[in-house]
């Protein structure tokens, strides 16, 4: 079953001569599948090839002009996956689409730090960029409706909303998938670029995070559970951000001095990868951390959103000393948009506080019975 992404009926108008439109993504989040399904009826000449392939390394190898124009000469699009994977990548794209006439290039990648630090200079005013996420509650919501999102939001909290996790008939097939993205492909960029011998810490870093969703991280704690130096355990919080597995949040603070601001709390990309991680696929019934996974799916699932959408924000939690907090602030054309994202129903109090000290910002309690508009 093909699910339709939100960027597949624009996909072409990203495109033109002379520009790379590069696809970021975590692995496994259907960047392959949605450009080859874009391309399926394009009447064109079109090369896909993978940074792997070693033909394609060689023909980068060195950079000669006359070899690439010779190569690429007469397609109208030329599909280049795991791009990373080729030396120099930036400034063989540039050369192609400097010296080849009328191509368009297509550059996916599932390692931010890797793509992005190769082809940043050399593509400087020739890129155009899109960020694929796992499936979203829009892409869902808009081809089968909202009762169906309903019906299936229980799954989405537990398994989460990885496209082929979503295609799968059952729960047990959908737990052996997520537990091999885990084991098999998680850690892969960070493994491979930075030579970590295992990936242990970064799994158990990775546990401890999964228990204090919505909660500040305390680094010193980290390092201590983790017999890790406190710089290390943030070079491996970046790497896990820059690698699409989570997902960094700061304090928001601007004129109590009792506000917390110079600590982070931090988001798994996915509901599924984080319940893999700690092995906990029960149902919500046989429970005791609803609220964080709650937290979590709609924190993400706003962040499709806004991305999607392209409503241009800066994210941020809001926490007193005295324990006064919300969950999500948004801020953006000068005004303060506050989120308080609550499982059940307990009474919704108004910050008075928050209102108080910033006379621009708002408080919308968002639950089960108004989610939907929130992240779609």
């Amino acid at each position: 079953m093909w699910i339709q992404r939100f960027y597949q009926n624009q996909f072409f108008n990203y495109l033109e001569p002379g520009k790379v439109t590069l696809l970021y993504g975590p692995r496994r989040t259907g960047k392959t599948s949605l450009v080859q399904h874009v391309l399926a009826n394009e009447k064109g000449r079109i090369f896909q090839g993978a940074g792997e392939d070693q033909l394609l390394k060689d023909l980068f190898r060195p950079i000669q002009i006359s070899r690439i124009r010779s190569a690429f000469e007469g397609y109208s699009i030329v599909f280049i996956d795991e791009a990373q994977k080729i030396p120099d990548v930036g400034n063989c794209l540039k050369v192609l689409v400097d010296h080849v006439k009328n191509v368009r290039v297509i550059a996916s990648g599932s390692s931010s730090f890797q793509l992005s630090a190769t082809v940043g200079e050399p593509l400087t005013g020739r890129q155009r960029t899109l960020f694929l996420y796992p499936l979203s509650i829009i892409e869902l919501k808009s081809q089968f409706g909202g009762m169906y999102v309903l019906e299936s939001l229980e799954n989405y909290l537990i398994t989460g909303m990885y496209p082929e996790v979503l295609t799968l008939a059952n729960n047990s097939d959908r737990i052996d998938y997520l537990s091999t993205l885990r084991d098999s492909y998680l850690f892969r960029d960070i493994l491979e670029l930075e030579n970590i011998r295992n990936s242990d810490k970064l799994a158990d870093l990775l546990r401890l995070l999964a228990f204090q969703i919505g909660k500040e991280v305390s680094l010193n704690e980290l390092s201590n559970s983790l017999g890790l130096a406190k710089k290390t355990v943030e070079r491996y919080l970046d790497l896990l951000e820059k690698s699409f597995v989570i997902k960094k949040v700061r304090g928001f603070s601007r004129n109590l001095r009792k506000e917390i601001s110079t600590s982070c709390r931090y988001y798994f990309v996915d509901n599924g990868i984080r319940n893999a991680l700690i092995n906990n696929f029960n149902p919500l019934s046989m429970r005791n951390d609803i609220g964080m996974l709650w937290e979590n799916f709609l924190f993400m699932e706003r962040m499709k959103k806004l991305h999607y959408n392209r409503i241009h924000s800066n994210i941020y939690f809001w926490r007193t000393y005295d324990r006064r907090e919300i969950d999500l602030v948004e801020e953006r054309n000068g005004r303060l948009y506050g989120y308080e994202l609550k499982w059940g129903k307990g009474r919704e109090k108004q910050i008075k506080l928050w209102t108080d000290s910033y006379k621009n910002a708002s408080l919308e309690f968002i639950t089960r019975e108004n989610f939907l508009e929130f992240i779609t």
